[in-house]
């Protein structure tokens, strides 16, 4: 089994395919537009992390809009994004055998109330779940963080995975961040912290940044804005 606690070496590796993920995004939010199939996007995804020079992807490249989105391991189709939809993209470079994970929700066009009102949760939800990362913290703490205040808004029934798990030469590693984890973060693991509200035949929202934990708190390996973008 991988150890979970990474050299600077290794981390290093993570941080730069991390860096890929956070110019790939740039880029997406540059060519994506109302028309393009969710298919379209995750190759230009592909094409661009590639591009960049890694040597591959840590998993197939998640895009999904509308009423998709509400399946967390949806696979692009051909539906077309259209005004109005969320679109969750979900996706990692490989550097030197070393794995990235970033996930953001963007809005299309125009959003309801509703859209926005489950993006904010999931938004304080994961930023709650970063801040309860630490060195000696029980990594089930770190679930019940963010899980709680999605259950204090009344979506708990809708927070269907774990928060996070650990990242290395493969894309999901130990530690894992659930409730019924038992493991304790510790100085230099690799962790993803990823909530998520998944509201049948209707809409889901993921944000997800890669945390490498510290005896202070988290470096966050992931840039991207996180605030709700609508293009």
């Amino acid at each position: 089994m991988a150890n979970m606690v990474k050299t600077p070496d290794e981390l290093m590796k993570i941080l730069k395919a991390a860096t890929m993920g956070d110019m790939c995004f740039t880029h997406i939010l540059q060519f994506i537009e109302p028309g393009m199939t969710e298919k379209m996007v995750a190759d230009e995804i592909e094409k661009t992390l590639l591009g960049y020079g890694a040597e591959g992807l840590s998993f197939p490249t998640i895009c999904v809009s509308g009423v998709n989105t509400t399946q967390p391991h949806g696979e692009p189709s051909d539906k077309v994004i259209e005004d109005g939809d969320f679109v969750t993209m979900d996706f990692g470079a490989v550097v030197d055998g070393y794995c990235g994970d970033m996930t953001r929700t963007i809005g299309i066009g125009h959003l309801s109330e509703e859209q926005i009102k489950v993006y904010d949760i999931v938004l304080h939800s994961q930023m709650a779940g970063l801040a309860a990362c630490k060195a000696g913290v029980r990594c089930s703490d770190v679930d019940a963080a963010s899980r709680d205040i999605i259950k204090e808004a009344g979506y708990g029934n809708y927070y269907i995975h774990g928060t996070g798990h650990g990242v290395g030469t493969e894309v999901h590693e130990a530690p894992t961040l659930n409730p019924k984890s038992e493991e304790v973060l510790e100085e230099y693991m690799p962790v993803t912290v990823e909530p998520g509200i998944y509201i049948p035949d209707k809409f889901g929202v993921r944000i997800e940044d890669l945390a490498i934990i510290t005896e202070f708190g988290i470096i966050n390996a992931v840039k991207s804005q996180k605030s709700l973008i609508i293009i």
